[in-house]
């Protein structure tokens, strides 16, 4: 099977952190399971999506001529109380502001980023229920 490869480094940095990213960039984030010094890897994961989401948003309003101004993902993610503590339904609530965006237009934006373009949202289990929300500001 042939595509496109990513790769990451993550070294470990002490008790439950871990900073990661491209081999041989200067760019890393810090996953801190203990959420001291960063998002724990599961927040690192809904933060992904969300912004694997975002992009496309902004990008396909962008080619509409309606560019956003704004943009904030409220995440949730509901986790089985078991071990491990998988994520069971995520809930993505975007905020967007921008001239002339309409709501059928950002609402078709934010349905094809979660159920066509996010890759993120494609590699996570089929049963984990993505639902999302819009306030157009």
């Amino acid at each position: 099977m042939s595509g496109k490869v990513n790769s990451v480094v993550v070294h470990w940095a002490g008790d439950h952190r871990f900073d990661g990213g491209r081999p041989g960039s200067p760019h890393t984030i810090r996953l801190d399971a203990s959420a001291q010094t960063g998002p724990g890897p599961v927040d690192g994961l809904l933060c992904a999506l969300a912004s694997c989401t975002g992009v496309d948003v902004v990008d396909i309003l962008e080619k509409r001529r309606t560019p956003v101004a704004s943009l904030a993902i409220a995440v949730t993610g509901q986790r089985v109380d078991a071990v491990p503590a998988r994520l069971t339904a995520i809930h993505l609530g975007y905020t967007i502001t921008g001239a002339g965006i309409e709501r059928v237009h950002a609402e078709r934006a934010i349905e094809l980023a979660v159920t066509k373009y996010c890759s993120v949202r494609d590699s996570l289990r089929e049963d984990i229920a993505v639902t999302w929300s819009l306030e157009l500001a």
